[in-house]
């Protein structure tokens, strides 16, 4: 998902959980600001449904809710900038705030961004497709990957060998699709909008090692919530 670098057997620390949950409540909170209804608001209910699936305690997610809402604190002004550029190895990085100061994010890209090469809007987003992405697993031995794909709507999927699936769709479909899939006997464990590489560039580990420590700088900043790397494997 566009996140390929991160060490997937990272330890489960209370500090990495809450980093998670305060990201999941900005993108709430943003997608709150629509309405407070997740029946009538999509973009929320995929949110919500993300934030359940990684266990957010139902008191913070509520009070997220509230809060984009405007019903809780006053309003909540969180904005989405895109920044584009090169890691080192001119590997193209896609990195998404979600920010309540631009300015502070900017200054903050800029630095993270020293021992890479910053660019302009469009520098590498033409080397991505803007996709939906749904992560799945099969529920039965029997579900077939290919006819959920079709019968739900997905453009396409990949597998991994540990039976989790991803399917992919256009960026309109992603919430049919995600609710349609169960019927095709697969569970869905997150849902939403990524930008995935189309030329993904091949280092050794030396070169590997060194734009993954750039990238996992990139991801702690605070402002940062999604970051996409063309980088293979």
């Amino acid at each position: 998902m566009g996140a390929q670098w991160k060490n997937k057997h990272k330890s489960d620390t209370a500090a990495a959980k809450g980093k998670i949950f305060t990201k999941l409540a900005k993108e709430i909170m943003v997608a709150a600001k629509n309405g407070a209804d997740p029946s009538m608001n999509s973009k929320l209910r995929l949110a919500i449904e993300t934030a359940r699936k990684a266990s957010m305690p139902k008191d913070t997610l509520e009070r997220a809710i509230k809060k984009g809402a405007g019903l809780l604190d006053g309003p909540v002004n969180y904005e989405h900038v895109v920044y584009e550029g090169f890691a080192p190895h001119q590997v193209p990085v896609i990195v998404e705030c979600l920010t309540d100061n631009k300015n502070r994010s900017a200054q903050s890209i800029r630095v993270l961004f020293r021992k890479g090469q910053l660019g302009s809007s469009g520098a590498v987003s033409w080397d991505f497709d803007y996709l939906g992405a749904i992560e799945a697993t099969a529920l039965t031995k029997d579900a077939d990957v290919e006819v959920a794909a079709i019968e739900a709507g997905a453009q396409d999927f990949e597998q991994d060998e540990e039976g989790g699936v991803v399917f992919y769709t256009e960026p309109t479909d992603l919430d049919l699709v995600q609710k349609a899939l169960p019927e095709f006997g697969f569970s869905v464990s997150s849902a939403r909008l990524i930008y995935k590489p189309k030329n993904p560039v091949t280092l050794d580990d030396a070169a590997r090692a060194e734009v993954e420590a750039f990238l996992d700088a990139i991801d702690g900043d605070d402002d940062v919530q999604h970051v996409y790397v063309g980088l293979a494997g």
